[in-house]
């Protein structure tokens, strides 16, 4: 029985080994980042996955076109300097994250208002696609309370 064992793991550690190069995750986050302080609407929906999953608070979004309406366009004209501080990633051959704290400058809604920034954690979670592109899977921001700029 132990041969067996000793063989089987072996196997797994080996292909796991061998199937390819990890992505660098901090490379896909730089680039989905820097399309979203450039405002750069098509660039940013070009990362998601058809299946994409994006969670803040109680709001769900999923689907490529959900994601995109809800969180991408309607998101990205109020926010501005997003920037984030990694805690934890970790990648592989078909899967990458990488999760940590964000702060983003919040635009007022009115000239009379002040500026905002918004901060809390978030985790990325990309994945790669049959067409060997990875694409964002899944996104989840848990934010504090927008706080006024000083």
């Amino acid at each position: 029985m132990k041969p067996s064992i000793c063989i089987l793991f072996f196997a797994l550690l080996t292909s796991a080994c061998s199937s390819g190069d990890a992505v660098n995750v901090q490379d896909l986050n730089q680039q989905f980042i820097g399309a979203w302080n450039n405002k750069d609407t098509e660039k940013i929906i070009s990362f998601l996955d058809e299946d994409v999953h994006f969670l803040q608070g109680n709001t769900h979004f999923k689907g490529k076109s959900e994601v995109a309406q809800k969180w991408v366009r309607e998101t990205l004209p109020t926010l501005t300097d997003l920037k984030t501080n990694v805690v934890s990633s970790s990648a592989d051959t078909k899967t990458a994250y990488e999760a940590g704290t964000y702060s983003v400058d919040v635009l007022p809604e009115s000239p009379d208002q002040p500026h905002g920034i918004g901060e809390g954690n978030f985790i990325l979670l990309w994945k790669k696609g049959t067409d060997a592109t990875w694409k964002l899977s899944y996104a989840q921001l848990e934010g504090l309370p927008v706080q006024v700029k000083q």
